[in-house]
């Protein structure tokens, strides 16, 4: 016997048959309850985003987070190092890991910021602009792979709902995230 979701209105049952074979009626109740929670199947979903980009990308060796990162750079060559971590929602440990990678890479460049030679300024080389380039189809093509369980008014649904809650919880985020211009 397996356990089913129950995910609609009061007095109907929906089933996703994968997942329903994965927690199955042996499975304890406290695992189940894990297994449903919100923040599981969120990072679980994230995973999985991640997979589909990297396997879409595998040929440039691109992540998410970098992929992420050059496309700000593109948009705001020069940025500062602390201004592209809040750009894209990373903490400082984790963006100065991504910019140690690009740069080894020589898809970018830092230098000390012409106004505060303290702070880092962030570029791309005309290295990383050519693999941002190379990566826009893949990165579609993951983006699609990704929302191909859904149907359009879902994939619509989905997108709406993430923009609420992370709108309505992000001075609940470990890091803040404010796109360039609205500091």
């Amino acid at each position: 016997m397996l356990t089913i979701i129950r995910s609609r209105p009061r007095g109907t049952i929906q089933a996703f048959p994968k997942l329903v074979q994965l927690v199955s009626a042996q499975t304890p109740a406290s695992l189940s309850q894990l297994y449903l929670r919100p923040g599981f199947l969120l990072r679980r979903a994230h995973q999985i985003s991640a997979a589909v980009f990297e396997d879409e990308c595998r040929e440039l060796a691109l992540t998410p987070a970098q992929f992420g990162v050059l496309t700000v750079l593109k948009v705001h060559p020069g940025l500062g190092q602390s201004s592209l971590a809040r750009a894209l929602g990373f903490d400082k440990v984790t963006m100065l890991r991504v910019l140690r990678g690009l740069e080894a890479r020589g898809l970018l460049d830092r230098a000390p910021a012409p106004s505060n030679r303290r702070n880092v300024s962030v570029a791309l080389t005309a290295r990383g602009a050519a693999v941002l380039a190379q990566a826009q189809k893949p990165a579609e093509k993951a983006y699609k792979r990704l929302l191909a369980p859904l149907d359009k008014t879902q994939q619509a649904q989905l997108v709406e709902l993430l923009q609420r809650l992370t709108g309505e919880l992000e001075d609940d985020a470990r890091a803040a995230f404010v796109p360039p211009g609205k500091e």
